[in-house]
């Protein structure tokens, strides 16, 4: 079978909406794929602000956004279409939406992006609230990435995903598991922006710092990283705990993102040493996606920490580098439409396995 879906990506990161529209074939159980069109839509500083300050909302207000959000998604939608051309051929639409509030000790989570007013604007099948029945049934709801890795990635032990939080999934013995490892390029982000900046390009700004101990050891001791999986992180442990912290050292900027460069690269190699597969005297692959893999100061870091602990690093190309993501919301919709399971609870915790998404026939 042939599938042909558009994914939707926005990330904590709040750089912009990824789409991609991706082809998948089925043959015996056996998937493959091609990434047809990709894109990254910016967001504007309008949107960048009612994204990130949509918890502080009262429920109406947020309601509104969540509606005007959904439409947003849709006009994108129907505007990659047309550059592409891709009319009549794209079978569905799966939107993971943009995470505002994710609870799960509560079992709650909320995506803004109301799937409807997706599938109204493009009058193509949408499938949103990719996360809620694995929450409902006592998971973590995330990461949710790892089904499709499991389904259209093979030789790799360790897939770690760089975006506003860095992720990872770990191929135990056959089981997977994954988990959240800690805020990543919202904070960066959030440090370059003191000095009017979006982003550090390539990590040079970091590269030019030093590291500060004090920091650092500070940032390694938060409760979280103690904590075994299954677990999960909100927006809010970057924005509202880590950041704060590293404000209360006073250090200039490129020290600041230089420490939490090294921050990111411990907490990664601590994942790998405390959950993976190092029993076994064989070296070991991980797979580097999502916006972070393009700082090459960070992927270095990671480079020199994990060569220690037998694993190579490896990037792939740049499509696939910055739409994984989007690509497997894309797949985990047609695992919805063909009504299989789309999630794995080794991974959220969940009671059992799920079959999840809203589907809304546009």
């Amino acid at each position: 079978m042939i599938y042909r879906a558009i994914g939707l990506m926005s990330g904590s990161s709040l750089d912009g909406l990824d789409i991609a529209f991706t082809e998948f074939t089925e043959t015996g159980g056996k998937w493959t794929f091609e990434i047809t069109a990709a894109e990254c839509i910016e967001y504007s500083n309008e949107w960048q602000e009612k994204l990130k300050t949509a918890t502080s909302l009262s429920a109406l207000d947020y309601q509104l956004l969540h509606t005007e959000y959904g439409h947003f998604i849709g006009n994108q939608v129907n505007q990659f279409i047309d550059r592409h051309r891709l009319h009549h051929k794209v079978h569905l639409v799966a939107s993971h939406g943009h995470t505002s509030f994710h609870l799960p000790q509560q079992q709650m989570t909320a995506q803004l992006g109301d799937g409807a007013a997706i599938a109204a604007e493009t009058k193509l099948s949408v499938i949103s609230d990719l996360r809620a029945l694995d929450i409902a049934l006592g998971g973590q709801g995330a990461p949710i990435v790892p089904i499709g890795e499991k389904i259209l990635f093979s030789g790799y032990d360790y897939f770690l995903n760089i975006g506003g939080i860095a992720n990872i999934s770990i191929n135990a013995n056959r089981k997977y598991i994954a988990f959240d490892v800690c805020s990543a390029n919202r904070v960066l982000n959030m440090l370059t922006a003191e000095n009017g900046i979006k982003y550090d390009d390539g990590g040079k700004l970091a590269a030019s710092g030093n590291v500060h101990d004090g920091l650092l050891t500070e940032l390694n001791k938060l409760d979280y990283y103690s904590k075994p999986y299954p677990k999960s992180l909100a927006n809010s442990f970057g924005t509202d705990i880590v950041y704060p912290i590293i404000q209360r050292a006073a250090l200039s900027t490129v020290d600041s993102l230089r420490t939490y460069v090294k921050h990111i690269a411990v907490q990664v190699r601590n994942a790998v040493l405390n959950n993976g597969l190092l029993a076994t005297d064989a070296r070991h692959k991980m797979l580097v996606t999502g916006g972070g893999a393009l700082n090459s100061f960070l992927v270095e870091q990671l480079k020199f920490l994990l060569a220690e602990e037998m694993t190579d690093v490896m990037v792939p190309d740049e499509k696939l580098l910055q739409y994984k993501e989007a690509v497997i919301m894309a797949l985990i919709g047609v695992l919805r439409w063909r009504e299989e399971a789309n999630v794995l609870p080794s991974v959220t915790g969940a009671s059992r396995e799920s079959i999840g998404g809203a589907l809304w026939l546009g």
